[in-house]
C-alpha cells in the first residue's frame, strides 16, 4: 500500500511547478472593496492593497507573468511596491518572487522561507532548486503579525499544519476582505500537501475555524476561484465534512481504496471535480489522511 506521500508526487503541478505558456494568459483586476483589488491570471489569486503609502500584493504568481502583472499594478497605482506578502511557499504564488522582491520586501511565515531556502526532491517529477536570494522572504514570523499600510492594519495569522506547514491567512482589517491562500479554495476539492508538512485533519479544522471566526460581510479571495463570501465558504466546509464522513464511514466498514473510488461521491459534488484536484485523487487523500490519523491514534495508546 503506498504512502500518502508516495501517491502526492503523482498529482500534477499545480503547487509547484510552473505550466507552460503560462506567459500568455492575460492578467486581469477587479476592485474588491476598500484599498483592495484582485488580479487574476495563472496560479493562486493575488491580492493588492493600492493607497498613499504604495502597493502592497499577496502572493505573485508565476515569474512569466510579472510584466503582466506590473502593467496590471500600474493601471491602479503608479507607486512603487512595498511589500510582498506570501501564504505558501508553492511556485503558483512564490513564483514571482524573484522579480517582486526586487522592489519590496517579502513577508512570510517562518516554514515559507526555509522551504523556498531547501528546493523539493519531487523524486520522478524532478527537483525543484532552491529559491535565489531576492526571491526569499526577509521579514519572518512563527504565528503572525500586523503592518499598518494604506491606513488600515493587515493582520497576518499563521495557521496550523494544513494546506502546508507555512499558511497564512491575510485580512485586511479596514476594507473587510480576506486573503485565505489555499487553505480555502472556491468550489474545488482541495490540495493536502503532506510533503510540504500539510494535513488533512488540520485542514479540514483550520477552515472550520476560520468560518466560525469570520467577521461580518467580509469578502473573501481564496487562493484560487472567484471572490466570494461567507456563503462560499460554508459550502466549501460542509463538502469537506461529508466527503470525509462519507470516506470514513465507508473506511470503517472494512471497504479498501479502490471500492470507495469505484462507488465515488454523491452527484452534488461533481463539480468538485472538475478542477485540478480529481475526485479519485481527493478521496484517495481523504482516505490516506484517515489511515494516518488512525496510525497516530493506536500509537498514542
Amino acid at each position: 500500500m503506498r504512502s500518502l506521500l508516495a501517491v502526492l508526487v503523482t498529482v500534477p503541478a499545480l503547487a509547484l511547478a510552473q505550466p507552460a505558456g503560462v506567459e500568455k494568459v492575460p492578467v486581469t483586476s477587479t476592485p474588491v472593496a476598500g484599498n483592495v483589488h484582485l488580479l487574476v491570471g495563472a496560479g493562486g489569486n493575488i491580492a493588492v492593497s493600492v493607497g498613499p503609502d504604495g502597493l502592497l500584493i499577496v502572493d505573485d504568481q508565476f515569474e512569466p507573468l510579472a510584466p503582466k502583472i506590473h502593467k496590471a499594478l500600474d493601471k491602479l497605482s503608479q507607486a512603487k511596491i512595498a511589500y510582498v506578502l506570501n501564504t505558501h511557499w508553492h511556485g503558483d504564488h512564490t513564483g514571482g518572487n524573484a522579480v517582486f522582491g526586487r522592489e519590496g520586501r517579502i513577508v512570510a511565515q517562518r516554514e515559507v522561507r526555509t522551504r523556498l531556502a531547501a528546493g523539493q526532491d519531487q523524486g520522478s517529477r524532478g527537483v525543484i532548486a532552491p529559491a535565489k536570494k531576492e526571491a526569499l522572504p526577509v521579514i519572518t514570523y512563527d504565528t503572525g503579525m500586523s503592518l499598518y499600510f494604506n491606513g488600515e492594519e493587515v493582520r497576518l495569522t499563521h495557521l496550523p499544519a494544513g494546506h502546508t506547514d507555512g499558511d497564512t491567512l491575510v485580512y485586511f482589517t479596514g476594507s473587510n476582505v480576506m486573503h485565505t491562500g489555499d487553505q480555502f479554495v472556491l468550489d474545488s476539492f482541495p490540495f493536502v500537501d503532506v510533503a510540504s508538512g500539510g494535513s488533512l485533519e488540520g485542514y479540514v479544522r483550520n477552515v472550520e475555524q476560520v468560518l466560525q471566526t469570520l467577521p461580518p460581510n467580509v469578502k473573501i479571495i481564496p487562493g484560487h476561484g472567484a471572490l466570494t463570501d461567507r456563503a462560499g465558504m460554508e459550502r466549501f466546509v460542509a463538502m469537506l465534512r461529508e466527503t470525509v464522513s462519507l470516506v470514513r464511514a465507508k473506511r470503517d466498514a472494512g471497504k479498501t481504496l479502490e471500492q470507495v473510488k469505484a462507488e465515488g461521491l454523491p452527484e452534488k459534488y461533481k463539480v468538485y471535480g472538475e478542477g485540478f484536484i480529481k475526485q479519485d485523487f481527493w478521496l484517495e487523500t481523504v482516505y490516506r489522511g484517515l489511515e494516518k490519523g488512525a496510525a497516530k491514534a493506536t500509537d498514542g495508546k
